[in-house]
């Protein structure tokens, strides 16, 4: 846990050290971008090959949409509450 917390304060000394170097910047976001693409593949592959997973897909997958529209909508309805109590005040 120690190393991981490590390698992201490195992260954002570096990028403070060099937020004015544009092409640093340009690269560390494709690189950012192709990270990403290549675990989600990875995550794929390791969900594919869990025979667990796939024999009991149709159950985890009702659940996972149910747990993921929960999510969006308390996070709607959160963000709704905070606009209102603390923005919204500002405005009048």
């Amino acid at each position: 846990m120690l190393s991981v917390i490590f390698i992201l304060i490195l992260g954002i000394t570096t990028g403070y050290l060099l937020k004015k170097k544009e092409s640093f910047i340009k690269t560390a976001d494709k690189l950012l971008l192709w990270s990403i693409y290549l675990l989600l593949f990875l995550l794929g592959i390791s969900v594919g090959s869990n025979q667990t997973i796939i024999r009991n897909f149709a159950e985890i997958g009702f659940k996972a949409i149910i747990l993921s529209l929960s999510g969006v909508a308390a996070s709607i309805f959160l963000s709704y509450l905070v606009y209102r109590f603390f923005w919204k005040k500002n405005e009048k």
